[in-house]
Protein backbone atom coordinates (compact mmCIF):
# COMPACT_ATOMS: atom_id res chain seq x y z
CA UNK A 1 0.00 0.00 0.00
CA UNK A 2 1.23 3.17 -1.00
CA UNK A 3 2.57 5.65 2.70
CA UNK A 4 2.51 8.44 3.30
CA UNK A 5 0.02 10.04 2.03
CA UNK A 6 -2.93 12.20 4.52
CA UNK A 7 -6.58 10.79 3.94
CA UNK A 8 -8.88 12.99 5.67
CA UNK A 9 -13.10 13.71 5.87
CA UNK A 10 -14.60 16.56 6.49
CA UNK A 11 -17.08 16.70 10.01
CA UNK A 12 -20.33 17.15 8.67
CA UNK A 13 -23.80 16.36 9.04
CA UNK A 14 -25.74 13.57 8.14
CA UNK A 15 -28.06 14.33 4.93
CA UNK A 16 -31.67 13.11 6.02
CA UNK A 17 -30.79 11.90 9.67
CA UNK A 18 -33.14 14.20 11.54
CA UNK A 19 -32.60 17.90 12.84
CA UNK A 20 -33.52 17.35 16.43
CA UNK A 21 -31.52 19.12 18.81
CA UNK A 22 -30.81 14.80 20.35
CA UNK A 23 -30.37 13.86 16.67
CA UNK A 24 -28.19 16.83 15.95
CA UNK A 25 -26.06 16.01 18.94
CA UNK A 26 -25.56 12.38 18.31
CA UNK A 27 -24.50 13.49 14.52
CA UNK A 28 -21.94 15.80 15.86
CA UNK A 29 -20.49 12.72 18.02
CA UNK A 30 -20.67 10.48 15.28
CA UNK A 31 -18.41 12.77 13.55
CA UNK A 32 -15.68 12.66 16.01
CA UNK A 33 -14.73 9.13 14.65
CA UNK A 34 -13.95 10.62 11.57
CA UNK A 35 -11.94 8.43 9.34
CA UNK A 36 -8.49 10.49 9.00
CA UNK A 37 -5.63 7.59 8.55
CA UNK A 38 -2.22 8.23 6.74
CA UNK A 39 -3.25 6.57 3.80
CA UNK A 40 -3.84 6.97 -0.12
CA UNK A 41 -7.17 6.32 -1.49
CA UNK A 42 -6.96 5.65 -5.44
CA UNK A 43 -3.84 6.90 -5.40
CA UNK A 44 -5.16 10.68 -4.56
CA UNK A 45 -5.13 12.29 -0.93
CA UNK A 46 -8.25 13.62 0.17
CA UNK A 47 -8.57 17.51 1.28
CA UNK A 48 -7.91 18.33 4.95
CA UNK A 49 -11.62 18.84 6.57
CA UNK A 50 -11.75 20.75 9.98
CA UNK A 51 -11.13 17.73 11.63
CA UNK A 52 -8.90 15.92 10.19
CA UNK A 53 -5.68 14.52 11.82
CA UNK A 54 -2.78 12.09 10.83
CA UNK A 55 -2.75 8.48 12.42
CA UNK A 56 -5.38 6.63 13.44
CA UNK A 57 -9.05 7.00 15.41
CA UNK A 58 -7.01 7.53 19.02
CA UNK A 59 -8.83 5.52 22.12
CA UNK A 60 -9.41 8.62 23.79
CA UNK A 61 -11.40 9.95 21.27
CA UNK A 62 -12.97 6.62 20.92
CA UNK A 63 -14.20 6.88 24.54
CA UNK A 64 -15.53 10.14 24.05
CA UNK A 65 -18.59 8.81 21.97
CA UNK A 66 -21.91 8.35 23.49
CA UNK A 67 -22.68 4.80 22.82
CA UNK A 68 -25.78 5.97 19.77
CA UNK A 69 -23.10 7.94 18.41
CA UNK A 70 -20.51 5.27 17.88
CA UNK A 71 -23.66 3.11 16.48
CA UNK A 72 -24.40 6.07 14.13
CA UNK A 73 -20.87 5.88 12.87
CA UNK A 74 -20.71 2.22 12.71
CA UNK A 75 -23.73 2.05 10.74
CA UNK A 76 -22.89 4.43 8.41
CA UNK A 77 -18.96 2.29 7.70
CA UNK A 78 -21.43 -1.06 7.43
CA UNK A 79 -23.57 1.08 4.79
CA UNK A 80 -20.44 1.85 3.26
CA UNK A 81 -18.47 -1.95 2.79
CA UNK A 82 -21.84 -3.22 1.71
CA UNK A 83 -22.39 -0.36 -0.88
CA UNK A 84 -18.56 -0.70 -2.51
CA UNK A 85 -18.51 -4.58 -1.96
CA UNK A 86 -21.50 -5.01 -3.95
CA UNK A 87 -19.89 -2.56 -6.75
CA UNK A 88 -16.60 -4.88 -6.21
CA UNK A 89 -18.53 -7.94 -6.55
CA UNK A 90 -19.66 -6.75 -10.36
CA UNK A 91 -16.31 -4.72 -11.41
CA UNK A 92 -13.26 -5.91 -9.76
CA UNK A 93 -11.43 -7.94 -12.31
CA UNK A 94 -9.20 -10.21 -9.46
CA UNK A 95 -11.00 -13.43 -8.23
CA UNK A 96 -9.86 -12.87 -5.15
CA UNK A 97 -10.78 -9.21 -4.91
CA UNK A 98 -14.41 -10.42 -6.37
CA UNK A 99 -14.47 -13.05 -3.55
CA UNK A 100 -13.49 -10.78 -0.71
CA UNK A 101 -16.37 -8.57 -1.58
CA UNK A 102 -18.68 -10.70 -1.54
CA UNK A 103 -17.77 -11.81 2.12
CA UNK A 104 -18.04 -8.05 2.95
CA UNK A 105 -21.55 -7.41 1.45
CA UNK A 106 -22.77 -10.73 3.13
CA UNK A 107 -20.46 -9.95 6.81
CA UNK A 108 -21.87 -6.03 7.02
CA UNK A 109 -25.54 -6.72 5.92
CA UNK A 110 -25.64 -9.47 8.79
CA UNK A 111 -23.67 -7.12 11.10
CA UNK A 112 -25.79 -4.28 10.37
CA UNK A 113 -29.30 -6.14 11.21
CA UNK A 114 -27.57 -6.62 13.97
CA UNK A 115 -27.19 -3.92 15.00
CA UNK A 116 -30.95 -1.98 13.59
CA UNK A 117 -32.22 -5.00 16.39
CA UNK A 118 -30.02 -3.42 19.40
CA UNK A 119 -30.82 0.29 18.16
CA UNK A 120 -34.15 -0.18 18.65
CA UNK A 121 -33.62 -2.24 21.72
CA UNK A 122 -31.92 0.92 22.80
CA UNK A 123 -34.50 3.56 21.11
CA UNK A 124 -31.52 4.94 19.09
CA UNK A 125 -32.26 6.08 15.63
CA UNK A 126 -29.51 4.79 13.27
CA UNK A 127 -28.78 6.89 9.37
CA UNK A 128 -30.00 5.77 6.75
CA UNK A 129 -27.24 6.92 4.45
CA UNK A 130 -23.62 7.31 4.92
CA UNK A 131 -21.89 9.83 6.91
CA UNK A 132 -20.47 12.26 4.00
CA UNK A 133 -16.94 11.34 5.05
CA UNK A 134 -17.97 7.70 3.90
CA UNK A 135 -19.06 8.80 0.78
CA UNK A 136 -16.58 10.69 -0.48
CA UNK A 137 -14.54 7.82 0.02
CA UNK A 138 -16.98 5.46 -1.73
CA UNK A 139 -16.66 8.24 -4.61
CA UNK A 140 -13.27 8.06 -5.10
CA UNK A 141 -14.19 4.83 -6.75
CA UNK A 142 -16.24 6.47 -9.54
CA UNK A 143 -15.29 5.72 -12.94
CA UNK A 144 -12.11 3.16 -12.04
CA UNK A 145 -12.09 0.08 -14.14
CA UNK A 146 -9.59 -3.18 -14.06
CA UNK A 147 -6.42 -3.02 -11.91
CA UNK A 148 -6.87 0.63 -11.07
CA UNK A 149 -10.37 -0.26 -9.36
CA UNK A 150 -8.79 -3.27 -7.84
CA UNK A 151 -6.29 -1.41 -6.10
CA UNK A 152 -8.12 1.07 -4.98
CA UNK A 153 -11.01 -1.05 -3.41
CA UNK A 154 -8.34 -3.28 -1.19
CA UNK A 155 -6.42 -0.08 -0.35
CA UNK A 156 -10.10 1.50 1.03
CA UNK A 157 -10.92 -1.73 2.41
CA UNK A 158 -7.64 -2.23 4.20
CA UNK A 159 -8.12 1.68 5.33
CA UNK A 160 -11.70 1.90 6.96
CA UNK A 161 -11.11 -1.97 8.27
CA UNK A 162 -8.12 -0.56 10.16
CA UNK A 163 -9.79 2.20 11.73
CA UNK A 164 -12.92 0.56 12.58
CA UNK A 165 -10.87 -1.80 14.26
CA UNK A 166 -9.54 1.48 16.94
CA UNK A 167 -12.95 1.97 17.14
CA UNK A 168 -14.67 -0.90 17.87
CA UNK A 169 -11.40 -2.09 20.18
CA UNK A 170 -12.25 1.03 22.42
CA UNK A 171 -16.08 0.71 22.64
CA UNK A 172 -15.57 -2.78 23.56
CA UNK A 173 -13.67 -1.60 26.72
CA UNK A 174 -15.60 1.78 27.28
CA UNK A 175 -19.67 0.99 25.79
CA UNK A 176 -22.14 2.90 28.62
CA UNK A 177 -24.27 -0.01 27.72
CA UNK A 178 -23.38 -4.23 28.28
CA UNK A 179 -25.41 -4.77 25.06
CA UNK A 180 -23.48 -2.50 22.82
CA UNK A 181 -19.82 -3.86 24.78
CA UNK A 182 -21.08 -7.00 23.63
CA UNK A 183 -21.57 -6.13 20.18
CA UNK A 184 -18.78 -4.03 19.92
CA UNK A 185 -16.40 -6.93 20.90
CA UNK A 186 -17.89 -9.65 18.60
CA UNK A 187 -17.80 -7.50 15.69
CA UNK A 188 -14.15 -6.50 16.63
CA UNK A 189 -13.12 -10.09 16.18
CA UNK A 190 -15.00 -9.79 12.48
CA UNK A 191 -13.00 -6.45 11.89
CA UNK A 192 -9.66 -8.12 12.50
CA UNK A 193 -10.47 -11.11 9.98
CA UNK A 194 -11.29 -8.73 7.59
CA UNK A 195 -8.27 -6.67 7.95
CA UNK A 196 -6.04 -8.98 7.80
CA UNK A 197 -7.64 -10.20 4.48
CA UNK A 198 -7.87 -6.82 3.31
CA UNK A 199 -4.44 -6.58 3.52
CA UNK A 200 -2.75 -9.94 1.88
CA UNK A 201 -4.92 -9.38 -0.59
CA UNK A 202 -4.10 -5.53 -1.41
CA UNK A 203 -0.38 -6.61 -1.30
CA UNK A 204 -1.31 -9.22 -4.15
CA UNK A 205 -2.86 -6.50 -6.37
CA UNK A 206 -0.80 -3.40 -5.87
Amino acid sequence: MKKGMLCTAAGLLFAGFGCTKTETAVVSQANKASYTVSASVGGAAMEAGPMSVTGETTASNSNTLTDAAFLAASASSNLLEIELGTLAAKLASNQEVKRFAQMMVEHHTKASEEQKTMAAQLNIALPSTMLPEHQALADKLKGKTGKDFDVSYMDLMETVHKQDIALFEAKSKSAESPVVKVFAAKTLLMLQSHYMAATRIEDKVD
